[in-house]
């Protein structure tokens, strides 16, 4: 057997100097990513014998991701999203932080800057029909006590899988809402129960995803991030029970302990009482806060959004 390129002095050479190693300015950090993500990159073009074509396939394939703007919506698919948070679960198990509401994975669509209101809201505009959702939960610490004040901003596709600001039809902030906690630390929410969605059939993750043999298809859910001082942000979603792709997420964001209970109100008392003229949905979700730490990685994290028009 011949033995590996990556094992002759001229590869070495060759990786050492487009990382910058050969260099004393720049970033060493940076540098010596650089080189072991060029060092794993050439040894699978050699096993796997990839030829030039087949790599600039791959060239072109990431262009057209870039052009489409689908890089948020590869990497969950890719289970990259997901990786980062069981990272970040095992370093907050060693910091000694167990326990609390789930994180998962924050997706491609949100759009800060929805409008804020005092712990109630109604998310949706009124002009689309379907199974009216009544939300409310309570934001608690680890010893049970109410957290006043906080944050929950919440944001979810209207029951077509279509998100406001990326679906035209929608009108601005449409089922997104930032919610202050009470006194008791108590949030409420109307709005409609929310449909999956799929990614584009004719774009670039649905392109990659079909050569894996996989679909690319999302359970119902509702996204949140939950913030109050000297706590650490929640990063999170529920799904909602009972969808056909609950444990089969494109996206591998299902985790234990996010999937709550939805109950259906036929009761034609209670649907008088709610205004209504048709049964309802109801959800009951707490979330549950750790303090803030320096022992633990930051919680807040920074990456580039859509921004509202």
């Amino acid at each position: 057997m011949s033995e590996s390129l990556l094992n002759t002095p001229d590869v070495k050479d060759l990786l050492t100097k487009v990382a910058g190693l050969t260099n004393s300015v720049g970033n060493p950090r940076l540098k010596n990513i650089v080189h072991r993500v060029m060092s794993d990159l050439f040894r699978t073009i050699e096993d796997f014998d990839v030829q030039p074509d087949e790599f600039w396939s791959a060239v072109s394939y990431l262009t057209a991701v870039g052009q489409a703007n689908e890089g948020g919506l590869l990497v969950p698919g890719l289970g990259i999203e997901t990786f980062l948070d069981l990272r970040m679960d095992q370093a907050e198990l060693k910091a000694g932080i167990e326990g609390g509401t789930p994180r998962t994975i924050e997706g491609p669509l949100y759009i800060a800057g929805a409008p804020l209101s005092k712990h109630d809201a109604r998310l949706d505009d009124g002009s689309e029909q379907g199974e009216v959702l009544f939300m409310d939960g309570q934001v608690r610490d680890m010893d049970g006590k109410p957290v006043a004040g906080a944050i929950v901003d919440v944001w979810h596709a209207n029951t077509l899988g279509g998100y406001s600001f990326f679906d035209p039809s929608q009108s601005k902030f449409n089922l997104r809402r930032r919610i202050e906690t009470d006194a008791e630390g108590r949030y409420t929410f109307r709005s409609l129960l929310p449909s999956g969605y799929a990614c584009p059939p004719d774009g670039q993750t649905q392109k990659l995803l079909t050569q894996l043999g996989r679909h690319g298809n999302r359970p119902a859910h509702i996204h949140f991030f939950v913030s109050a001082p000297n706590y650490r942000k929640l990063t999170t979603q529920i799904n909602i029970d009972g969808d056909a792709y609950l444990h089969d997420d494109f996206a591998f964001a299902t985790r234990d302990g996010l999937i709550p209970e939805v109950r259906r109100s036929t009761d034609p008392a209670a649907i008088h009482a709610r205004g209504l003229n048709a049964p309802f949905a109801e959800i009951t979700f707490d979330f549950v806060m750790h303090p803030e730490t320096a022992a633990a990685p930051n919680a807040v994290v920074t990456r580039a959004h859509a921004e509202a028009a």
